[in-house]
């Protein structure tokens, strides 16, 4: 029996051979490797993976794609954990003495930002990560500082991972075709990402972005003296969308050191 895409879910299903085949290539997976598919929706892509591993995860919130994926797979192979993905905690996954997980998922484009956040709270557990998301989002994520793209996506996941885009897959490749380019991404944690808190570099950031046309000085009045900004190695009159990673993470680690004197 067909399964009907649910739009409250964002199911759109990927079915193009060769799309799967080159995300397959992409991500390379190794018999052994501790991989956990979110969304895997109608098994396309958990069944390329299956063909090199030995066994792998899955994060499923359909009941109804829950119950074809226990029927179509290998229970001794695939485990569904069978929930959501905002709230499914990843580091329960078993993985093997010195590995790390690999994750990897069409993600739905509803909950995409707010899954990518969810998931850099375990990125020292992860070996990388792979997404098909949509295209304008991971322009975003991948944007260097000065480029019009470049923004609170961009500052939040580049201070924990490398980002780059791989390529770009057509509406076409999935049913029903979504009304947007589609993108694939590879996200590698960082060894050694700046130390910093999260929560105080969100706020900063956040501030920072709300008033993307005013020059840093006055998007950050209230937060920070222009000698901090200073001090933090910002030019006050450079925009928001200018500011390099490290200068945010220096700024929130400043809110927590003694003032800079005016």
């Amino acid at each position: 029996m067909k399964h009907i895409a649910r739009k409250r879910f964002g199911q759109n299903f990927l079915h193009d051979k060769y799309v799967l085949s080159a995300i397959t290539e992409a991500i390379a997976p190794q018999a052994d490797d501790a991989m956990v598919e979110i969304g895997p929706g109608l098994g396309a892509m958990t069944e390329q993976l299956m063909r090199s591993l030995k066994m792998m995860h899955v994060v499923e919130l359909d009941r109804d794609l829950v119950a074809r994926l226990e029927k179509t797979f290998n229970p001794a192979k695939l485990t569904i954990h069978a929930g959501d993905a905002l709230k499914f905690d990843f580091s329960t996954i078993p993985v093997p003495a010195g590995q790390k997980l690999r994750v990897v998922g069409n993600l739905p484009y509803n909950i995409s930002s707010p899954l990518l956040f969810h998931l850099a709270d375990i990125a020292p557990l992860v070996q990388d990560q792979h997404f098909m998301l949509q295209k304008e989002v991971v322009e975003r994520m991948a944007a260097p500082p000065g480029s019009k793209t470049y923004g609170r996506l961009s500052v939040m996941l580049q201070w924990r991972y490398a980002i780059k885009l791989l390529f770009v897959v057509p509406p076409e490749a999935f049913d029903p075709p979504p009304k947007v380019e589609s993108a694939i991404v590879r996200m590698i944690p960082l060894a050694e990402p700046l130390a910093c808190d999260g929560p105080t570099l969100e706020a900063v950031v956040l501030k920072a972005f709300s008033q993307r046309r005013k020059v840093i000085r006055n998007c950050l009045a209230g937060m920070f003296s222009e000698a901090q900004i200073v001090a933090a190695g910002i030019d006050p009159s450079m925009r928001p969308e200018t500011v390099g990673v490290a200068q945010y993470v220096a700024l929130a680690n400043s809110l927590k050191a003694p003032p800079v004197p005016s």
